[in-house]
């Protein structure tokens, strides 16, 4: 089973709630897909085991055999590739490493070299697999990284801590997964982005359930919200120092207050039930 956890904005607490549910699962493997700024490891401490770098294919030209006809920049729907006078050139910025240029030139002039993205880091942590990707500093296309390391699941539970947003890395992150739980706030900050990130989940067809932080300091929208659009609350976390305490030194709620460690527990089983029940309702439609 995987388990993606995401919040429409960052900050509402989404590692929070994944670190802790991986503890209290104990088996489990924790992914951080987080991979422009992965924080997973502050609260895990993992003993790394190994690592591998993760390319994308990018074009390059040659112009000897470039006739600069501009099918290349056609067909590129993302503006990477453009015919400038005499000169065809490439910008690995914007490419997404379709390939099409390269198959789309009839000069055979494109070909593709290996552009490195970042790292994938393997380890252990408190007793359970630890996956973490980093995205090399200045590198705009997190979606690919996020997509080989998702490759590495392995085990019966897999809990992985996507990017904070709805853009196109937090697409990746959910997709595919079992179940999605959203951490927002109580705020009207927190509503709006929760509403955004519900239509992501919702159009990737993932079930979801919301996990409300910091309980107690605003208002009641995000619940009544939940209501009408007879979204679950799994839980909710209260406001409390002591929480906040913790995460500033790096420990993980779960271990400076074991009653959380309840909480959780009640969460992953919840969770593993609303996602048996959904399989279960689609195997009878069908």
């Amino acid at each position: 089973m995987k388990i993606v956890v995401a919040s429409g904005k960052g900050g509402t607490g989404k590692t929070t709630v994944a670190t802790n549910l991986a503890l209290v699962a104990g088996n489990a493997m924790l992914m951080d897909l987080d991979v422009e700024e992965p924080n997973d490891a502050l609260f895990m401490n993992p003993a790394y085991t190994g690592e591998k770098e993760v390319n994308m294919l990018v074009p390059i030209v040659d112009q000897d055999k470039c006739t600069n006809c501009g099918i290349c920049a056609q067909v590129c729907e993302f503006n990477a590739i453009a015919v400038l006078g005499k000169k065809t050139m490439t910008f690995h910025e914007l490419c997404h490493g379709c390939g099409l240029c390269a198959y789309a030139c009839p000069e055979k002039a494109i070909s593709e070299v290996p552009h490195p993205l970042g790292m994938i880091k393997f380890g252990k942590a408190k007793g359970m697999n630890f996956v973490e990707g980093v995205l090399n500093l200045g590198e705009p296309m997190a979606t690919p990284l996020i997509r080989e390391t998702k490759k590495e699941a392995k085990g019966d539970l897999v809990i992985m801590d996507a990017p904070p947003g709805t853009s196109c890395p937090v697409i990746e992150a959910i997709h595919g997964s079992d179940f999605c739980i959203l951490v927002t706030e109580p705020t009207p900050f927190g509503l709006w982005d929760l509403k955004l990130a519900v239509g992501v989940a919702r159009d990737l067809k993932v079930p979801l359930g919301v996990i409300i932080n910091r309980d107690g300091i605003g208002d009641d929208g995000v619940e009544r919200y939940c209501e009408e659009e007879n979204i679950e609350v799994l839980a909710k976390i209260p406001m409390d120092r002591r929480i906040a305490e913790a995460y500033s030194r790096g420990v993980p709620m779960v271990e400076a207050l074991p009653a959380m460690r309840e909480l959780f527990k009640a969460v992953l089983e919840r969770v593993k039930h609303l996602s048996i029940s959904k399989k279960d309702g689609e195997k009878a439609e069908a």
